[in-house]
């Protein structure tokens, strides 16, 4: 680990007497441009760690913002270089590779202090990505490593491959999780899930709990099968026959792709326990899901590499890993958002000098967002800093958060022209844009308290709490209306 100084060209002004000239500091990722061509520092007053390649080559790094005054990003990564590409960049794996190789196994953890906070713990396989999503160059690299290739798993004292990934318990780790199911088909080892009940990380396990706290998380491992199929089962009310109808349909595509057909009848029974329905009845279902699933059984194909990961994408606004096209906007709600997200790309600097668009913009979240691309947008949003602290290259920003799969989607809402050309009125009406998706949001949240209100039953201590929540987001939407 190290340390970048405050200062906007303490590196840069280092370098230049070493030779180094600014399009070479500047193709290397260590300096930005800014306005009129000025080079600055790209990491000031962090905290740095360097990533290397699989042979121990620094290749980028990755910086943890540290002071309050500074608006950036929590984590700042080197941009895409010749030779930093992070879809197929691993930090830890020039230390990791060895055990990897020897014990077929690789655990995925989210952060670069999870995977210092493994390997201190004796999880020498750990690897983390930098600054995005576990994806399908990262699987070919794990793939190579393990020896995970060939028709048939090769076992190593009677055990097979295995990839475990650990997320936080929130969800934004379901989210990442999901993700990977997506990948499971890539894989012939088998993948698993491992999550603290408490949502700790294993920096935060180790911190509280020692060695033993990290191993006890990997040993509380699920099939990554049974993970996303109980997610799928927690989206609806079990408790009723017609969400039991509902989850058995979102579920059943789920089991009709797991890869080994021994093991479907296998889940399908277990399904049926978590559901509480006929074995049979759910059997059926998911041989019917099957049938309906083109490449069903073929080898690397199936729902878990076709339609469950994509079921999954509308569930729970996972970014999508094939480029996505443009939402329908026949729909006013989809309207809404894409609007709102133009005005947080194109009008940033108004809303900053508007307090009540700043305001409302600091109180949207991801789940404001019911269209699964754009809830990704927004987050990459939030991610580059969100508009209270964007800057000239606000747009780059946020494309660098996005990714390549949502840079197109990104750069359109920037270009699309808002209907609306009034500089001196621009910020209020960036106000009632937000505002109208805010509206949105609160009136989808009232409408599933009322709904668990009915569930719970009345003058239970579950209605008496969804009922206070209603009043207070009732009390809000009006004067949100007001304003």
């Amino acid at each position: 680990m190290g340390y970048a100084p405050k200062g906007w060209s303490n590196l840069v002004d280092h370098l230049r007497t070493k030779g180094f000239t600014e399009p070479e500091l500047k193709a290397s990722g260590l300096a930005s441009e800014g306005q009129g061509g000025k080079v600055y520092d790209r990491f000031r007053g962090r905290l740095v760690w360097p990533i290397r390649d699989v042979t121990g080559e620094v290749i980028g790094f990755g910086a943890r913002r540290l002071y309050d005054d500074d608006q950036g990003p929590k984590y700042l990564n080197t941009p895409e270089t010749p030779i930093y590409r992070k879809a197929q960049v691993l930090y830890g794996l020039d230390l990791a590779k060895g055990a990897i190789r020897q014990r077929r196994e690789v655990v995925v953890v989210e952060g670069y202090t999870d995977v210092m906070a493994c390997h201190l713990a004796g999880v020498t396989t750990a690897v983390a990505t930098c600054g995005t999503a576990f994806g399908e160059e990262h699987v070919k690299v794990v793939r190579r490593l393990m020896g995970d290739t060939g028709q048939t798993q090769v076992r190593v004292g009677g055990t097979g491959a295995r990839v475990i990934f650990t997320f936080d318990g929130d969800e934004a780790g379901q989210n990442a999780a999901l993700k990977s199911f997506a990948l499971d088909q890539s894989f012939l080892a088998q993948t698993f899930v491992a999550v603290d009940p408490d949502g700790r990380d294993p920096c935060e396990l180790r911190q509280a709990g020692g060695d033993a706290a990290v191993a006890q998380l990997l040993e509380r491992r699920v099939p990554l099968y049974e993970f996303v199929i109980r997610t799928a089962l927690a989206s609806h009310d079990l408790n009723t026959p017609e969400g039991r109808v509902a989850a058995l349909r979102t579920a059943a595509p789920v089991v009709a792709g797991i890869r080994d057909k021994a093991l479907r009848p296998e889940y399908a029974r277990q399904l049926a326990g978590w559901l509480g329905m006929e074995p049979d009845a759910v059997l059926a279902a998911v041989i019917e899901a099957g049938k309906r699933q083109p490449g069903q059984g073929a080898p690397g194909g199936g729902a878990a590499g076709r339609q469950a990961p994509a079921s999954a994408d509308a569930a729970t606004g996972a970014v999508p890993t094939q480029p996505v096209e443009r939402p329908s906007r026949k729909d006013p709600v989809v309207r809404a958002e894409a609007l709102s997200l133009g005005v947080l790309l194109q009008a940033v600097a108004d809303i900053q000098r508007d307090p009540g668009a700043l305001a409302i913009a600091a109180e949207l979240t991801p789940a404001a967002y019911s269209v699964p691309q754009y809830r990704a947008v927004f987050e990459a949003v939030a991610a580059a800093g969100g508009p209270a602290s964007a800057g000239p290259d606000w747009v780059d920003r946020v494309v660098e958060q996005a990714g390549e799969t949502l840079a197109r989607t990104v750069t359109e809402l920037a270009v699309t022209p808002l209907p609306h050309d009034k500089p001196e009125t621009m910020g209020r009406y960036a106000r009632s844009v937000l505002a109208k998706v805010l509206d949105l949001s609160l009136t989808r949240e009232i409408a599933e308290l009322r709904g668990h209100m009915q569930r719970a039953g009345e003058g239970t201590d579950e209605a008496q709490q969804a009922f206070a929540r209603i009043v207070e987001l009732e009390t809000r939407r009006r004067a949100l209306r007001e304003e």
